[in-house]
């Protein structure tokens, strides 16, 4: 039997959001996300913190951000990708559920150096709090954008 929802911490990802699964973990299209393209992946157990992983879980999250974030990278051409994991709450970790961000970015001259990068970091840090910019998408947006990444879905 197909599953309805996938347990993403005290939060239900419907079906229709994910684009890959295995038996140890999901893919799936962000809420809000912070640039298009923006997806995580998580372990099917719920864990939250990354020490608390399984070899196993550990090696199959990182090979799915590797081959991912490279498809992911050349559907939206971009020329750059930020994987991160904020590891626990004090680290950013707003859900506690251990997931890697997959973020596409494109070279337009936004940040000259990293330090530049760090200060916007802080920026949207602060309006990710209060949540200004980011609106929840529609199941049906998060649909249709889950269906074009299964057209190149990982193998």
């Amino acid at each position: 039997m197909a599953v309805e929802y996938y347990d993403f911490g005290p939060y239900k990802i419907h079906h229709s959001s994910v684009f890959h699964t295995t038996d140890l973990s999901f893919a799936f299209v962000n809420l809000r996300p912070a640039v298009p393209g923006h997806v995580l992946i998580c372990p099917k157990r719920e864990v939250k913190r990354v020490a608390d992983l399984t070899d196993d879980e550990n090696i199959e999250l990182w090979r799915i951000a590797h081959k991912l974030g490279r498809q992911l990278e050349s559907y939206h051409n971009a020329s750059s990708l930020r994987l991160a994991i904020q590891d626990g709450p004090q680290a950013g970790q707003s859900v506690p559920h251990v997931h890697i961000h997959i973020l596409p970015y494109w070279k337009n001259g936004d940040f000259e150096n990293n330090d530049e990068i760090n200060e916007k970091e802080k920026e949207l840090k602060r309006k990710v709090v209060v949540d200004i910019e980011r609106k929840d998408r529609s199941l049906e947006e998060m649909a249709q954008e889950a269906n074009e990444y299964r057209k190149f879905v990982i193998s």
